[in-house]
Parts: structure tokens; sequence; C-alpha cells
């Protein structure tokens, strides 16, 4: 088709006149200014990626816009214009092609370096300097300083000798999806704007709050306001109502480091940032950390833990201790769960030593498969030598959730040993992330209908229990320990929350088990709360393979 000098020319002359009107980058109108001629150059995407100097390139320290959206475009084929501006900025424009139309003619593809060359003119116009910092150093949905900024910010300090004045805090609201869920997710980003904006209000420059992603914020502030600040991200209420005088409470977990003058990279912050943030949410659970050589110790043990999981898992350092679960009617071993005990050189690791850092690094999933497997062959081996065999529940972490194949995984270890699905139960914990629990459902589903039976461990510590329990296939709810009152006359309100929670899983038509019964007391409690199954120190701590085979046999 013969191009078309005359449109081309009239839709020239509209994109400067209209351009002329457009008083800053991302306008609403230069989607309009630009339609015509994008038209007549068949273009389909207009986009420009924004740096602040060359060598942020290579960093991908860069804000990109798009200026044209129309057909659907060519990914391939794009075009690629770069530009330099005296004050050393580069922008780089891509220019792609319709999906499934011809390639541009030399002659397009001149026009075409004019339409950029003209649209460069234009952003000069408009103080690219301006631009690029907002692109590059703002947070495009609430206009505050993101990640680069804070790197900035920090090279600058370094570079002037004075790091050593500021401390920076890496915070993540807590929960804040429940927050979304309660009160939507317009009001909820509208939140997240006032408590930030609130923390910002209260530093001075070159103090500086900045967004990572999603409800993850990072600090830069003087260390003589660190009191001020640990204040403020215990929580505060926000209102989200004006009419109603509404509130909902918004606090942070945080990972704090006070930065020494020896400080060589941003690098170093952040990383230590990371660390203390993911043990007070992951390990401590608790509010903060900071991160000091006490802690530093602690991950390079974790390190070393990780290096040699494997090996000990070749030399089976780990084993298998059963903890017998119990009919309350008549004090009968009915089940058992499956315990991991790592045994080094002849002393028993604490779970609480090891457990923590294989879930930090994912090497938890190797273990859980060991320890199944392992469950397996101990059931196969009493069914062969016929002996009495109970339903075994095997513990399997959430860092199995981004894994698709799971059932698959479990039901080849269980099959490889020929043990009966009645014989196995998968004990899995509540999660904290939409997808997860999609994937948490989905594999309680494909479990139960393979005659695998499933259960929720430490339930009522969560936040998302009702949907949980409404919405999954469960066999069997657990209880919690921390439901049972340690003195009744002590703890009424305990007495009766795990009532109702018996009662409720009851009356939903699921086994209701109780965990870390100590006395006949709580015994007592829950017997008369007709709950008909518990574990705990009362009957049995958790015992070696052989000591449990031999409590089957007193059956």
């Amino acid at each position: 088709m013969a191009f078309d000098a005359a449109g081309y020319a009239e839709a020239m002359g509209k994109f400067i006149l209209k351009m002329e009107k457009i008083p800053d980058l991302i306008h609403p109108g230069t989607q309009e200014a630009m339609e015509d001629l994008c038209r007549s150059l068949r273009i389909a995407r207009v986009e420009a990626v924004f740096y602040e100097m060359l060598e942020h390139e290579e960093q991908k320290w860069g804000g990109r816009a798009v200026f044209y959206q129309g057909a659907e475009c060519d990914q391939e084929q794009a075009f690629r214009f770069r530009q330099h501006t005296e004050e050393g900025n580069l922008i780089e424009y891509v220019i792609f092609p319709i999906q499934g139309g011809d390639c541009w003619e030399e002659q397009e593809q001149e026009r075409i370096q004019v339409f950029v060359t003209m649209l460069f003119t234009f952003h000069r116009r408009i103080h690219i300097k301006q631009i690029v910092e907002n692109l590059t150093f703002r947070d495009q949905e609430f206009g505050m300083y993101n990640l680069a900024w804070f790197k900035k910010q920090i090279n600058l300090l370094i570079s002037q000798g004075e790091i050593d004045k500021y401390a920076a805090c890496y915070f993540n609201l807590r929960h804040f999806s429940v927050v979304n869920q309660q009160i939507g997710r317009e009001r909820g980003s509208a939140v997240m704007g006032k408590f930030i904006g609130r923390l910002q209000d209260k530093l001075v420059d070159p103090e500086i709050v900045c967004r990572m992603d999603g409800d993850n914020f990072i600090i830069l502030f003087l260390k003589s306001n660190l009191d001020m600040i640990m204040d403020y991200l215990k929580g505060v209420g926000v209102v989200y109502d004006e009419k109603e005088n509404k509130r909902v409470w918004v606090g942070a977990y945080a990972g704090y480091y006070m930065i020494p003058k020896n400080c060589e990279s941003v690098v170093s912050i952040l990383e230590r940032l990371g660390m203390a943030i993911h043990i007070a949410r992951n390990v401590r659970k608790t509010e903060y950390v900071f991160f000091d050589e006490e802690l530093m110790q602690g991950v390079r043990a974790g390190k070393t833990i990780e290096m040699i999981l494997p090996e000990a898992i070749k030399r089976e350092e780990f084993q298998v201790y059963y903890q017998p679960k119990i009919l309350l009617e008549d004090y009968r071993l009915v089940g058992a769960e499956a315990l991991c005990r790592w045994i080094q050189d002849g002393k028993i690791v604490p779970p609480g030593e090891f457990v923590p850092i294989l879930e930090q690094s994912g090497l938890i999933c190797l273990l859980d498969y060991y320890m199944l497997e392992h469950v397996c062959q101990d059931i196969r081996r009493w069914l062969d030598d016929g002996r009495r065999v109970v339903t075994v529940s095997v513990n399997l972490s959430r860092a199995h959730m981004s894994d698709m194949d799971l059932l698959d995984h479990l039901l080849e270890i269980i099959d490889r040993y020929q043990v009966p699905h009645k014989y196995i139960e998968i004990e899995l914990t509540e999660t904290g992330t939409e997808v997860d629990f999609k994937h948490l459902k989905a594999l309680v589903s494909g479990l139960r209908k393979q005659g695998i039976r499933t259960s929720v461990d430490d339930f009522g510590t969560g936040y998302s229990s009702m949907d949980l329990i409404r919405e999954l296939p469960w066999s069997m709810i657990k209880i919690d320990k921390s439901f049972l009152p340690v003195k009744m006359e002590e703890d009424e309100q305990k007495c009766i929350m795990i009532k109702h929670l018996i009662a409720m899983a009851h009356a939903m038509d699921k086994e209701c088990i109780v965990e870390g019964v100590e006395t006949a007391e709580q015994v007592e409690l829950l017997k008369e709360s007709n709950c008909f199954l518990a574990q705990g120190y009362y009957f049995d701590k958790p015992l070696p393979v052989q000591v449990f085979e031999e409590k089957l046999m007193e059956i």
C-alpha cells in the first residue's frame, strides 16, 4: 500500500500543535496528540526509559513511561533510539510496530526517526532532569521516593564521610493483606499512604522513607531519632472513614541497622537489613530485630547448617521420633505424629536451632521428603512383620507451596513403598498469602481424592483460620497448645475459647485433636468439651522408633 504523504503531513502538524500544549511528560493528552501520527506510521506503541546518567543503565536504575498504546504490538521488531542531554541524562525511545504488519520501509523509518527527534525536543522543553528524577526515583503509585533514591542518598553520605550519623530500617506492614480484606484495596492504599506520610512528616532532610515494593519500605534516619521511629512503627491508628471516624491499626515488622563509619557500600547495608527483618518476621516472630555481631554469627551458623545438611541426610543423622496420639475415651494409642530429631555426635540438636534456618533457605523441603520416606519405610516394615499399624501424620512446610507438582511428589514416595494411603496424614500450617492459599486448597483436595488424610497444624494462630477450615476439606483440625489453659481457675477465657473451637470443628464434621496436653486437669477439660483425641507430654514425649514399636505391641 502506497504511503499517504498528505495524511502524514497533516498528522505531523496536529502532533506539533497538540504537543505544544502538553505541560508534563505523563499528561493524558500525549496519547491523543500522537494518535494520528502513529497510525500514519503504523506504530503500535511508544515508550521510553529515562536514566539520570549512563552508569545507571547497567544497574537498571531507570524510569519507564508509555506515551502511546494503540494496536497489539510486535515485541520482536521494536526500534530503539538513544538520545543524550548536555546534563548527562540518557533517554532510550522504543517504537513498536503493529503485530502482523509489514516491515517498515526505509522512508517510514526515516520519518519515525524525525518523530522521535521531535518528541525528544518536546521532552527537553519540559525539563528532562525533573522527568528523570520523577521516573527514576519516585514510586509511581504514591509519588514517594523509591529504593533507587535511598541508594543515591547512602552513596552521597558515604562519600561525605557522614554515614555513621545515620541508621536504616527495613520495615514491612504487618498483616496488611488483612487490612485490605477488611476495608477494601482502595481504602487500604489510602491508609498506607497516610501511615507513611505521617512518618515522613516526622523526618528532616536528608532523612527519608522510601518504598521498595508492595507494603515494604526502607528508612534512612539520624541515630538520634531511633526511639521515635521505633515507637511509631510499633503501631498507630489510621482513619479510613472520616465521616464515621473509623480507624484501623497499622504497625510493622522491622529490621534495624546502626550504620558504622567504615561502611563502604549500600549493598552491605541492604544485606544486613534484609537479614534483620527476615529473622524478625520468620524466625523470632517479633516486632523488630537489630542487626549486630551476634546476629551475624547466627547467620554464619545458619550457612554452616545449610552446607552440611546434604551430608547429614546421606549419613542419616536425622531420625524419626513418634509422638503418640491418644483416644481420650480409653487412652488407647490410635495414631502418631512423626517428628524430626537430628542426632549429631551422639547429641540431639534442638529443632529450634536448625528448622528455622532450613525454612529460610528452602532446604526444609529436602528434609520433609526425607522424613516422609522414612515414615513410609517404617510403616512398610510394620506391615510386612504383621505388626499393628496406626495412621502417622507427617509435617509439610509451607515452603512447598511453590511446587506445582507437590501432590505427585508426595504420592511417588508413598506409593514407592506401597503404603496404604489410609496410614498417612499430611500436616500443613496456615498460609499467609492468597497464592499459597490457592495452592494449599488444590493440594488438600488432591490428597483427599487419593484417600490421604490432612490436618491443619497450629490452628488458631494465623490470620486466615476461618477461611482455612471453611473452604478446605481437612480431615483433622489440630488446635494449638496456646489455647490450653495452664491453671483452670485463672484461665477462664481460654477454657471458653477451646470449648468453642472444639464444638466448631465437630459442627463442621471434622475430627479434632489438641496438642501440648501436659496435665490431668487439661485432659478433664478436653473430655468435658467432647474432644476425643490429644497428644502431649502427659501421655508421652516423642519416642525413638524402637520404643514406639513397643508401645504399639502393648495394645
